[in-house]
This record gives structure tokens, C-alpha cells and sequence, in this order.
């Protein structure tokens, strides 16, 4: 199996609450525990804010949402579970005692994983039974949106726990990077101590303010890293001559005393202060969900880009999101072949999200032609026009549209669309879709296209092959009982 079936999530704070909406997104059921009192307020919210963000970071279909459960003992929700992930506080003493209590009720097979930030794997597992599945699957907050997992091994960690956990994580878009030896803090959290601690000296020498150093970082090098990392974008800044120019041109640099990584700065309560009162004015009254809803749409809007990156092909996170809505597409974009015939084809199920409104609330229009571009996608797939047919060199594109706009799509509201298949011959597919306001059934939009088969690498029209063909037909039989579609046939291929 390399798949989750159930998850059991212990703890539903930041880190557990987004583990928890990272399952539930990808259609996994879970259960949870948490003893405090506004554990499911706390998990709903960042579940609603995963929603948010979901909604606009991809347009494949997501699976049905999993299951949640709130469990009253930790052993209920363990019960059943194949992976379990543990996010309590990083206490030494509370996670070995949770874990301990996690071993001794699961699964045999279970796979249990700790979100700990830098507590060594082999001291975490020294009073389990089973120590050779427990592993850290350290990720980064929002777990919902940033796909990164540290996976480390403690000493009685079995090599096949490390393969399962990373064979498991790519199915709900996550990456897991194999940390070789476990080591306090690990890498990513190594790297941000350094970089914590010489800014807290910048800010107690009074060389510059929170927002002055957040804005070095997010103006210039963190730019970069969101893309390249640290060893890609050096090796970039030696020139043709590459990384061993670099180094021989910067690395005497790290001799010069330059900085206090090696001291510790002391927090008393007048550094806290200044802290606090700078970080306060750079908030500006914004609240901690407020600036959670910022942050995961700037995330989303980087993570787009990179998925164009490499010539569409993909690159770093962007890739790993292009990957995993292939798969998504693969599975949930997969429709039956059988339908009414007696009635135009129901392809998309969807909901106007924040990310397609403009200033009024309503949708925008370009977000129909979205909406109306993935209706056309899915009676391509339908009729066996997927990805591996387009990977293969072949597909169809749009090359004339008529969009009318009939009602007003609004923030929230459940949408859906349907296709009434006009006519087809060898090369050309004329469609006719209409959006429909889910709740009342009133019509918002429709839209006309029509489509040529081409061959992709040639950059021409062919003819499709007759195993398409044979279903564009039966739709297009079963639809010519159909009534012609208002306005239809008078914008689109008239001339043809």
C-alpha cells in the first residue's frame, strides 16, 4: 500500500491542525484528540482556511472530503488508523509519554510519525514496544499548502518505515527528503536558528527594525530561495565559472568577523518589549487569521508560478503541485462513460472562492472562461482524451469561443456546469456549456466553442482516432434528440 486509508492526528494546534486539514483535503478520514477545551474551533478554523486556499491554488477535482471524528481517549483514535501523527508540545517528557501511549494502542502496522521541530528521533522512541516505526515527519507551517516533510529515522527505525512514510506522502502532495543521520533541529530548522539568532542581534543593536529585516528577506533573497534554494542560487552568482568560482571567491568572507552566530543574544524582558512593540506596529491591526489568509494567498500565488516555471513544465514546489494535480486529475477527472441521454452531460461541481471575486463580490469573467475551459476538459476526458493522450502529442483546442453572461456568480455559491454536444466530424467538436446557479437552477452563463484535433509536435489539425471519435458520436446521437440551446450556432463555426 502507498497510500494513507485513515489517519489519527494527536494534538490539533498549528502543526496538528494543518496535518489534520492536509488529510481530510486529500480524502483521508480522521480522527483526532486533543484534550483542550476549543480543540474543534481551533482545528475548524484551519480547516476553513485550507479550504480557502485550496480552492484557489488548484482547479483539479479534489476528492471527497475525509471524515473528522473528535475522539474522548487517545486509544479510540488510534484504533484503526495506518498513519498516525503526533503534534503535541515539544516537551521531551510529554512526547515520549504520548508516544509510548500511541504504540501500545495501534496497529501493528501502523506508521507513527512526530511533527517534533529537533528532538532526537532515538530518544523519543526509547520506551516503545515497536520502536522501529516511529519516525519524525517534520513539516513546515501551513502544512496544508507548503509540502515539505523531514523525515528521520532514530536508531531502532526500520528502513522499510522510512520507504513506507515517503511512498505515503507523495499521494496527498506532499515531499518527503530523507534526513541521512538525525541530528538536534535537523536541517530547515538548523538553518532558521542561524538565521534567528543573528537577527535577534540586529534588532537588540538597534541596526534596524522587525519590518526593515523582514523586508531584506522578502524583497530580495527570499525570492530567490522560494525558487532555487541557497546552493543553486550561489552557484548562479559564480558566473559561467559556476560554484567553484564562488567558493573561491567568497569562501575567505566566512573568516572575517562579520558575525554573533556563536553568541546568545539574551532575551530579557526589554529585548521582548522592543520585539513585541516593533512587531505590533508592522501588524498594523491585523489579526493572526487575518495575516494567516494573506500568507496562504501570496503561497498560493507563488506556488502557480512555479508551477509555469521550466516552460510550463514545472519547477521546485511548482512541479511537485503540477505532479500532484496530475494524479488528482487521474483519479477524480476520471468520469463513467455512461450518462442520460435525454439531458446535457453534469461535468463540474464547484464553488466561487475568494480567489475568483473582484472588488463587488462577484466572480470575475475570466473565471467563467475557467470554469467553462474545465467543463471542455472534462468530456475530453470522458471520450479518452486524458493526460497520457496528451503527453502522447495529441489533444484538442479551442479555437473560437462565444461567452454570454446571464446572472451574476457570487462569493460562496455552489455552481455547476453542463455540456450539450452540438455536432463533431473527424478534426472539429462543437460544444455548448451552460453555468448553472446549483440552488435555485437558474442559468448564470453559456458558453460555445469550437475545438480542433491536433497533433502537438507537428502544430496542425488531424484527424482523432476512431476510438474518440466512436464516443464523441454516441454523445453527439444521444444529444441531437436535445433542443438546440438558445443562441446556439449563431457566433460559433457559423461560418463553417
Amino acid at each position: 500500500m502507498t497510500g494513507i486509508s485513515k489517519a489519527a492526528c494527536i494534538g490539533g494546534g498549528v502543526i496538528g491542525g494543518g496535518w489534520i486539514a492536509r488529510f481530510l483535503l486529500a480524502g483521508i478520514d480522521v480522527d483526532v484528540f486533543d484534550p483542550h477545551p476549543e480543540a474543534g474551533r481551533i482545528v475548524g478554523e484551519v480547516i476553513a482556511n485550507a479550504e480557502k486556499a485550496y480552492a484557489m491554488l488548484t482547479g483539479a477535482p479534489l476528492p471527497p472530503r475525509g471524515r473528522l471524528r473528535f475522539c474522548a481517549t487517545l486509544e479510540e483514535a488510534v484504533t484503526d488508523a495506518d498513519w498516525i501523527q503526533e503534534s503535541v508540545p515539544e516537551r521531551l517528557d510529554l512526547k515520549r509519554a504520548v508516544l509510548t501511549q500511541i504504540d501500545a494502542a495501534a496497529r501493528p502496522d501502523a506508521l507513527i510519525g512526530s511533527s517534533t521541530s529537533g528532538l532526537l528521533p532515538t530518544d523519543l522512541q526509547q520506551d516503545m514496544k515497536h520502536p522501529e516505526r516511529l519516525f519524525v515527519a517534520h513539516p513546515y507551517n501551513p502544512v496544508y499548502l507548503l509540502p515539505l516533510v523531514e523525515i528521520v529515522g532514530g536508531e531502532k527505525t526500520s528502513a522499510a518505515t522510512i520507504q513506507a512514510a515517503m511512498d505515503r506522502l507523495s499521494p496527498i502532495g506532499m515531499k518527503g527528503v530523507h534526513i541521512a543521520r538525525e541530528i538536534e533541529a535537523f536541517v530547515g530548522d538548523r538553518l532558521l536558528e542561524a538565521l534567528w539568532r543573528e537577527a535577534l542581534w540586529l534588532i537588540h543593536d538597534d541596526i534596524c527594525t522587525v519590518e526593515t529585516l523582514d523586508d531584506v528577506i522578502r524583497y530580495s533573497f527570499g525570492l530567490r530561495w522560494a525558487q532555487m534554494g541557497l546552493f543553486q542560487t550561489y552557484r548562479i552568482a559564480g558566473g559561467e565559472a559556476g560554484m567553484r568560482h564562488f567558493l573561491a571567491q567568497f569562501g575567505p568572507c566566512l573568516a572575517w568577523p562579520w558575525t554573533k552566530l556563536t553568541d546568545v543574544v539574551d532575551l530579557d524582558e526589554a529585548l521582548i518589549e522592543k520585539i513585541g512593540r516593533q512587531s505590533d506596529e508592522q501588524a498594523a491591526g491585523l489579526s493572526i487569521r487575518e495575516l494567516e489568509r494573506i500568507r496562504d494567498e501570496n503561497l498560493v500565488g507563488i506556488l502557480q508560478s512555479l508551477k509555469g516555471g521550466d516552460s510550463g513544465k514545472g519547477w521546485g514546489a511548482g512541479k511537485l503541485l503540477k505532479d500532484f494535480e496530475q494524479s488528482l486529475w487521474a483519479k477524480g477527472g476520471s468520469a463513467a462513460a455512461s450518462f442520460d441521454p435525454s439531458k446535457p452531460l453534469r461535468l463540474i461541481e464547484t464553488k466561487v472562492s475568494p480567489a475568483w471575486v473582484d472588488y463587488n463580490g462577484h466572480m470575475t469573467e475570466h473565471r467563467y472562461l475557467q470554469v467553462f475551459g474545465d467543463t471542455s476538459d472534462a468530456l475530453l476526458r470522458l471520450v479518452g482524451v486524458d493526460l497520457a493522450y496528451v503527453e502522447a502529442g495529441h489533444s484538442y483546442y479551442t479555437v473560437e469561443s462565444h461567452i454570454r453572461h446571464l446572472g451574476e456568480a457570487k462569493l460562496g455559491q455552489a455552481i455547476h456546469s453542463t455540456c450539450q454536444v452540438l455536432s463533431t466530424d473527424d478534426k472539429r467538436l462543437h460544444v455548448f456549456h451552460t453555468l448553472y446557479d446549483t440552488a435555485t437552477g437558474d442559468a448564470l452563463a453559456t458558453a460555445e466553442h469550437l475545438l480542433l484535433h491536433v497533433d502537438s509536435k507537428m502544430g496542425k489539425a488531424t484527424p482523432a482516432p476512431a476510438a474518440v471519435l466512436d464516443k464523441v458520436k454516441a454523445i453527439v446521437a444521444a444529444h441531437s434528440e436535445l433542443a438546440l440551446p438558445e443562441g446556439a450556432g449563431r457566433h460559433v463555426g457559423q461560418r463553417r
